[in-house]
């Protein structure tokens, strides 16, 4: 089936390669096969040959190549290659830093339920990076992120219950995520909850 040019049959057969599933491992059969499965437009293989670029793996590490990649499979939908993208841009890692496109981006991926993309969204929004500082906003995110188990948003939730920012003041509430962060191992909850009580 690859032969014929199936993109499905490329991807998992880079995917078994990569993985070592039902044959040996073997990195640079897998980068070949995502290569000629992205080329193809399959926007799985363009996140995975993205990372390929981006972390060195089966070829020489080349990050323009690997923000190229991440740049066509998130404008064709893939909320993970959002993140990274969102997280080069962030970091000036391959491109240049640029906020603005970075906050874009995690909101992108964020919409989408990526959750790290809905904590760093909040952090944006809290911090007034690549967009206006607006703590409502912030919070609605940190809460989104929190809900599905994010221990960091969790933290920041409860402390913004506990003091009132970007919503109004509840201990009570305040209380319930910094116990769910604790239960999670979160030291710095753990010493907030202490000083609750």
């Amino acid at each position: 089936a690859t032969e014929n040019g199936h993109t499905n049959s490329m991807f998992n057969l880079a995917y078994c390669y990569y993985y070592r599933e039902g044959t040996e491992k073997n990195f640079e059969e897998s980068f070949y096969w995502y290569q000629k499965a992205a080329e193809k437009d399959h926007f799985d293989a363009m996140l995975n040959l993205a990372n390929r670029y981006s972390d060195g793996v089966a070829t020489e590490k080349n990050l323009e190549k690997a923000i190229y990649w991440y740049q066509k499979a998130a404008e064709n939908g893939n909320e993970k290659a959002m993140f990274n993208l969102a997280n080069s841009y962030y970091y000036g890692k391959g491109t240049e830093k640029n906020l603005e496109k970075s906050f874009y981006w995690y909101q992108k991926a964020a919409e989408k339920g990526h959750i790290g993309a809905m904590f760093n969204l909040a952090n944006s929004y809290y911090f007034g990076k690549g967009t206006e500082k607006n703590l409502e906003k912030s919070f609605y995110w940190y809460y989104k992120a929190a809900e599905k188990d994010h221990f960091g948003a969790m933290l920041n939730l409860a402390s913004g219950y506990s003091d009132g920012v970007g919503t109004e003041k509840n201990l009570e509430k305040a209380i319930h995520w910094y116990q769910k962060a604790a239960v999670n191992g979160n030291e710095k909850a753990m010493f907030n909850l202490a000083n609750i009580y």
